[in-house]
């Protein structure tokens, strides 16, 4: 009799479990991308990267996003656009993610946008500002920093306050340097200046030597380049070795960023450049980021840290007007969209491009980057003329 109220009881007990209701947990919503953290674009890949996990950190800190988890998948684009493509394509179609930020640079955005406009799936973009990315007809690339072609527009009209005339102008030719050109020579054309001497060179070149010696030929009173950190820096130290001297020299991404300076010592001082963000900047939150970046990683964070900060926040605004994670939804709500977060202003237009945001020309001063133009936001005075090499 009690073998048989025991059999009994399991029995029960099995029944029970079958019959109970299954307790399910909500499932994270999963935010997918691809950053460099190999090959040029490594530094800054890994830069932007960080802004990401600070933010998903955050929002997850504060309940998570609709309720729910956020995860963050991520792989090495290597700083391939072809392979960016295909992590893009693995994103969509094998992960099944939720959400999608995109990677570092133009070249890879140009890459990764289309395969994200083939799915019809939106993407803000963190870390690109080439306009031909926005010249193609797609309605799912949402653009968080300020044009190329506009970067370099204060420092050529500091240039032309001053009495400059002529400008040499390099540049690598990949989407977003190209970009950085084309801006150039329409603001020298505006403003009466002449191109004395332009030249492309390729994505892997440090020796600029044969460049150098030719643009000191020209006397050009500006040096701007289309680049990154590792080109431009490559570029001024063999500036310095050719006793290249110019009033002004100006580099796109680079000066931009600590390493800038910390790699070129003395040699980075009145070198301009430009920056989509600093954490000086009176924005909700910048200074509070800046601090736990800091603690965290140990420097500073430049705007590419900042981009993938502000990406997530700008995501996570989007997802709250939508209601949900759904696709069209989420497209309305990011086009719809006027918020100003850590990084600063988000407003599209009809083509998802940037249209809100300011840009902000640096200078290395002291051994620091300060924001020098526009003078609003400006933390010191610009230092003109670039010192010549030998009175250093």
């Amino acid at each position: 009799m009690k073998h048989r109220l025991s059999l009994l009881a399991v029995v029960s007990a099995v029944m029970a479990l079958l019959v109970a209701p299954v307790v399910t947990h909500a499932k994270d919503i999963v935010v997918g991308t691809s950053v460099a953290l190999t090959g040029k674009y490594a530094r800054t890949g890994q830069e932007q990267l960080q802004g990401f996990q600070m933010w998903v950190d955050e929002v997850n800190a504060r309940g998570g996003l609709l309720g729910q988890k956020v995860k963050l998948v991520h792989y090495d684009d290597e700083s391939k656009p072809e392979t960016g493509a295909r992590l893009y394509e693995k994103l969509i179609t094998d992960d099944k993610v939720d959400l999608l930020i995109g990677p570092y640079s133009s070249d890879v955005t140009m890459a990764a946008s289309t395969v994200a406009e083939k799915h019809n799936f939106p993407m803000v973009s963190s870390g690109a500002s080439s306009s031909e990315i926005w010249e193609r007809g797609y309605k799912n690339t949402f653009g968080l920093y300020t044009l190329a072609d506009l970067y370099m527009d204060q420092i050529i009209e500091l240039g032309k306050s001053k009495g400059l005339k002529k400008i040499a102008l390099v540049y690598e030719n990949t989407a977003f340097p190209r970009g950085v050109a084309l801006g150039v020579k329409r603001k020298a054309k505006q403003l009466g200046m002449q191109v004395v001497f332009e030249e492309e060179y390729g994505k892997a070149s440090t020796d600029f030597s044969s460049m150098i010696i030719k643009i000191k030929a020209k006397k050009a009173d500006m040096v701007i380049g289309g680049s990154y950190l590792p080109d431009s820096t490559a570029f001024m130290r063999q500036a310095k070795e050719n006793r290249l001297y110019a009033k002004i020299f100006a580099f796109a991404v680079g000066p931009g960023l600590p390493d800038f300076g910390t790699n070129l010592g003395l040699d980075a001082e009145g070198v301009m450049g430009n920056t989509q963000w600093e954490p000086t900047l009176k924005l909700p939150g910048a200074s509070e980021f800046s601090a736990k970046y800091k603690a965290k990683y140990g420097h500073e964070p430049g705007y590419h840290a900042g981009g993938g900060y502000g990406a997530g926040y700008v995501l996570e605004e989007a997802v709250k007007k939508a209601g949900s994670t759904d696709r069209d939804k989420v497209r309305a709500a990011l086009f719809a969209l006027d918020t100003v977060n850590a990084f600063g202003r988000f407003k599209v237009d009809a083509t998802g491009k940037q249209i809100g945001k300011p840009a902000y020309a640096v200078q290395w001063l002291g051994g620091e980057r300060h924001i020098v133009l526009p003078e609003e936001a400006a933390t010191a005075k610009v230092a003109y003329p670039f010192k010549d090499w030998g009175k250093r």
